[in-house]
């Protein structure tokens, strides 16, 4: 039995992983972890579960979850979790759980190094840190949780870091922490311990002029942001590297490097790019907005595709995430990327390749990653080929994260799949790119109710929500659940505070041609559907064309249709009718059949009806008969 808590929850019992679904038995269950061996009080667990507002029923709601928890976790770990007033406890042992081996791990080292053993405790605190597997508690949905014991494990893990990079500065390493030194600077620039650490580091390295400089950014930093000068510790490494009468340079003797064999040339392959260019570390991904609660289960899914099992040897661990235009992939997917840049220590890699509209090649990726990782522009190779070889080449052996935003097919991508040996790959695509070998797919489907609602609060105004609620459930209702669609909808009443929620629903609901409302500045929901249109393909010869089926459907004005209706329709044979509306499907111009129907929304309604008109108009319509 084991249960890990250093990255997203999961118990594994003998040798099977179970995943608690429900969301607020994940936040009991991290709650009783957090406090193993301790009595956590009923009302701190209401606490998290309803982030400090619980309802009159919560304490009988909260046994009732305890006991749904003891029936998923069965017989032998539910016995570990007992009733003790004025709450419960989960009894643990030590190394049950991963943070119960971290601390094990830290203890031993502790030890070693009052012994004076520094080598061994460096090794002891390795082992602890190599148990975090992603930012632990992202996928736990309780804010109160996760600013409480959340903060207080990622302070764990800081002081832990602090106390390798001692062991490491004190053994003579001060040039292998370097780079991951920068890294964690760069992500808490505040923190004096690690900036001393690094300054020590830079100038025992003979960095000295960028350990000074270090310094003065810190300091700038520290009082603009805080009004403070540094702390008397920092300022003590900055005086003593300015005296220069402690730690002077030490520089590792260089070792004879073997000559070059006859009829080989010294040319930049990526071992010499490595050593020239000091592994620069990319850091690229984008600012996303805060993430919804409607999409912690699909979060965790990604991030366990990307992190879950070894692959085998030649292989990439590669995620993909697929949807419609403006489910929200590209938002789940930096989140997902986000949430792992702890793990991905030699940086983050991302492009937008474009979709199907303006699609980027490898040819103008390849360079700037290339670039990114050290290689100097005029020393790209101009032959294809001889690119991708040394893109694998540098990124082999390398933990990367790689983020593809917008592939329009796996031919685009497959250039672009790093070298193997530790890093991922993550793609987002409204395609399926089901031949991409060994990717794992999630189909990001629109949000439910609860989750629209949360986004146009969020957004609006929780109060203003509230206030209307009917309206909100309307306005969410035609946007049938895709992000882009409320975004935009929440944004026309950003602009216009004088629109009540109920005015923007009459308009939504009334209007003649729904899109021209989806519509803020130059982001559009029509855009989006033009595009999968434009994807389209007629999948056999003789076969009929799915645009003019989804045109044909706009005239009926029916919500749901049939393979047979659809053959009605258009006077042909039934497989051919079912294979149109398959590629309309996987065009997300259809909803998947339930029940022998294809499902049209309120928008994919709204637009067939526009290519419906517009065919009219064009004089290029057929009458169709309508469907059922």
């Amino acid at each position: 039995m084991n249960f890990l808590l250093l990255g997203p929850l999961s118990v594994r019992l003998n040798a099977r992983e179970v995943h608690v679904s429900a969301p607020r038995q994940r936040v009991v269950m991290a709650a009783l972890l957090l406090n193993a061996n301790r009595v956590i009080s009923v009302d701190r667990i209401t606490e998290y579960v309803w982030d400090g507002a619980p309802p009159p029923s919560a304490a009988a709601t909260v046994r009732t979850y305890v006991m749904r928890l003891r029936q998923s976790l069965g017989e032998h770990a539910s016995a570990r979790i007992l009733t003790r007033a004025p709450g419960y406890l989960l009894e643990l042992g030590e190394h049950e759980s991963d943070l119960g081996q971290f601390t094990a791990h830290r203890r031993r080292a502790a030890e070693l190094a009052e012994r004076g053993d520094l080598e061994s405790s460096s090794a002891e605190l390795a082992e602890a840190l190599a148990l975090w597997r992603e930012e632990p508690l992202a996928d736990i949905p309780s804010r109160t949780l996760r600013d409480v014991e959340g903060r207080y494990l990622q302070e764990l893990r800081l002081q832990t870091m602090e106390l390798r990079f001692d062991a490491e500065l004190a053994l003579l390493r001060h040039a292998e922490i370097v780079p991951e030194l920068v890294r964690l600077v760069r992500e808490h620039p505040l923190r004096e311990a690690l900036v001393g650490k690094l300054m020590l580091a830079l100038f025992r390295s003979g960095r000295q002029s960028e350990a000074l400089d270090l310094y003065r950014r810190t300091r700038v930093l520290l009082v603009e942001q805080l009004g403070a000068e540094p702390g008397a510790d920092l300022r003590e490494v900055h005086r003593r590297i300015l005296s220069a009468h402690h730690d002077r340079p030490r520089t590792p003797t260089p070792r004879a490097q073997p000559a070059p064999a006859p009829g080989t040339a010294a040319a930049p392959a990526a071992a010499t790019v490595r050593e020239r260019s000091g592994w620069p570390d990319p850091a690229q991904l984008p600012s996303v907005p805060l993430p919804l609660a409607a999409r912690s289960d699909s979060l965790a899914r990604v991030r366990h595709f990307l992190t879950t099992g070894t692959m085998p040897a030649g292989m990439v661990a590669t995620a993909v995430v697929t949807g419609r235009g403006g489910v929200g992939k590209s938002a789940l997917a930096l989140h997902a990327a986000h949430t792992m840049r702890d793990s991905s220590v030699h940086g983050q890699l991302y492009a937008d390749l474009g979709g199907a509209e303006r699609p980027l090649t490898a040819r103008e990726v390849l360079p700037r990653f290339l670039a990114d990782l050290g290689v100097p522009r005029d020393e790209i190779p101009g032959e294809q080929s001889e690119r991708e070889s040394l893109y694998r080449s540098l990124t082999a052996g390398r933990r990367l994260l790689v983020v593809l935003d917008n592939a329009s097919g796996s031919a685009q991508v497959r250039p672009l799949i790093p070298g193997s040996g530790g890093s991922r790959l993550l793609v987002t695509s409204r395609r399926r790119l089901a031949d991409l070998e060994g990717a794992r797919t999630l189909l990001l489907g629109p949000l439910d109710e609860a989750g629209s609602l949360e986004l146009l609060g969020g957004i609006v105004g929780t109060a203003g929500v509230g206030g209307e609620p009917r309206a909100a459930r309307a306005v969410v209702t035609v946007c049938a659940g895709l992000p882009l669609a409320i975004r935009i909808a929440a944004t026309r009443l950003l602009e216009r505070p004088h629109w009540s929620i109920g005015h923007l629903a009459r308009r939504l609901t009334e209007a003649p041609r729904l899109l021209d409302e989806l519509c803020a500045g130059d982001v559009g929901v029509r855009p989006c559907l033009d595009a999968e249109v434009a994807g389209l393909r007629r999948t056999a010869p003789g076969g009929i064309d799915p645009a003019e089926v989804l045109a044909a459907l706009g005239t009926t004005g029916a919500s749901s249709v049939s393979s047979g209706e659809v053959a009605v329709l258009f006077g042909c044979p039934e497989a051919q009718a079912e294979e149109a509306l398959d590629s309309l499907v996987v065009a997300n111009l259809l909803d998947a059949p339930a029940g022998g129907r294809y499902r049209l929304d309120a928008l994919l309604r709204a637009y067939a009806r526009e290519r419906a008109q517009e065919a009219a108009v064009r004089g290029r319509g057929r009458s169709y008969m309508r469907a059922g």
